[in-house]
């Protein structure tokens, strides 16, 4: 993929409107030098296209100047340093004719000032790093201005670093929007077979990105999650996959693959709510994290009420499977493809399996296999009494109309 033109640092601080660097840090290095100088003022500032930001400050006492507050970018003295109109080390103001002149001298007042411009890895000025007392300080030397240009250079290097992790996420959030604004992602269907009467369950919805970069469709959501618009994405995906219902067979259903954090937006609620969810199953996966199992339920409740049926996916696959399926008490177990792969040969994954679908029957879930692809693996979830299968050996998934048409295996 080519490389993105370089953006202007406000694109990615103004947007935020908030510091580029880490506050904590920055302000008790501030507040150290300011006191090892025995300064009155000390700040970062910012420039920007007109004008300069006041990011960090720290004062003795009184200050004109406050986190936040902005300056034209020509008024004082930051620019004069940077642009060679003002020595970068002025131990009484009274002695520069420029720095006399100028209207803040008098008015705030300033008689010592110490400014060296932050500098970043290309070349680019960030701002600068300040202090200035209110009267003269002929102490001020050499030395305290390389200290100076050494704390800039270290504020530089972290700016830099947040700038790339800025620019990422920037990157990122661009690449899922465009691919939202193009319809993306697109639906497929994989068939759910019922074990006894061989025919048609349901539909689980999956999706697919045609779309750069090329890669599957897990890392798409994983970098959704990144920069917070995972459920963006999967509100997308439900959205596309919804379309199927009127087609289906009725009694077939819909499943879908919800987190648990979709299941609190009311974005779901609503789009669930105009289609009518008895033949819709929410599929919450077993690797997802649930921090507060009640408040999940009373979220489902509503929903449930009206005839939503939740299935939990990839039951078997690590520990947290069966805390899920105690405490959100699913319409359906779905048997993980770890659990069902070479289950006619493995003995502990048979027994396991034996156990889940002992409990689906005493608790009244249904089971469903996933990931069946031999007919050996077949004949074995239905001798343990599985109730339904879906995996290659079945079918792949498949556009809409071909998958309600695909028939089970003979």
């Amino acid at each position: 993929m080519a490389s993105s033109p370089k953006l202007p640092l406000t694109d990615f601080i103004d947007a935020r409107q908030q510091p580029s660097i880490g506050t904590q840090a920055v302000d008790k290095v501030l507040h150290a030098i300011r006191n090892h100088l025995d300064m009155d003022v000390a700040f970062v500032s910012e420039f920007r296209s007109t004008d300069r930001i006041f990011r960090h400050v720290d004062a003795r006492d009184r200050t004109p100047i406050a986190a936040g507050d902005c300056a034209p970018l020509e008024q004082g003295y930051c620019k004069r340093v940077v642009d060679g109109r003002l020595p970068e080390l002025i131990p009484d103001t009274a002695h520069v004719g420029a720095a006399l002149a100028l209207p803040e001298t008098q008015g705030i007042p300033i008689g010592a000032h110490l400014s060296v411009p932050i500098r970043l890895g290309d070349g680019r000025v960030f701002g600068t790093f300040c202090c200035f007392s209110f009267a003269a300080d002929p102490s001020l030397s050499e030395r305290d201005l390389r200290m100076m240009r050494v704390f800039a250079s270290l504020l530089a290097d972290q700016i830099d670093r947040d700038l790339e992790q800025q620019r990422s996420r920037s990157e990122r959030e661009q690449r899922i929007v465009t691919a939202l604004e193009t319809g993306q992602p697109s639906v497929v269907y994989q068939p759910i077979f019922d074990l006894s009467t061989r025919r048609l369950a349901g539909l689980e919805s999956l999706s697919r990105f045609h779309f750069e970069p090329r890669r599957p469709p897990d890392e798409w959501f994983a970098e959704a999650a990144h920069v917070d618009m995972a459920q963006d994405l999967e509100l997308a995906a439900i959205r596309s996959a919804l379309k199927a219902l009127p087609s289906l067979p009725h009694d077939a259903y819909l499943a879908l693959n919800c987190s648990p954090q979709t299941v609190f937006n009311e974005r779901l609620h609503e789009l669930l709510r105009t289609v009518g969810v008895r033949r819709v199953v929410l599929e919450i996966t077993e690797h997802d994290h649930i921090e507060d199992y009640p408040a999940l339920l009373a979220a489902l409740a509503p929903l449930r009420e009206l005839g939503l049926r939740v299935a939990i996916d990839d039951a078997g696959a690590g520990y947290a499977s069966l805390r899920h399926i105690l405490q959100v008490q699913p319409d359906l177990i779905k048997l993980d493809i770890s659990l069902t792969r070479n289950i006619d040969t493995d003995l502990k994954r048979r027994a396991l399996a034996s156990a889940l679908i002992a409990f689906s029957r005493e608790t009244g879930a249904r089971i469903v296999a996933e990931g069946v692809e031999t007919a050996e693996e077949l004949h074995t979830l239905r001798q343990l009494g599985a109730d339904c299968g879906q995996g290659y050996f079945l079918s792949h998934p498949l556009p809409l109309m071909d998958a309600i048409r695909q028939p089970f295996p003979a």
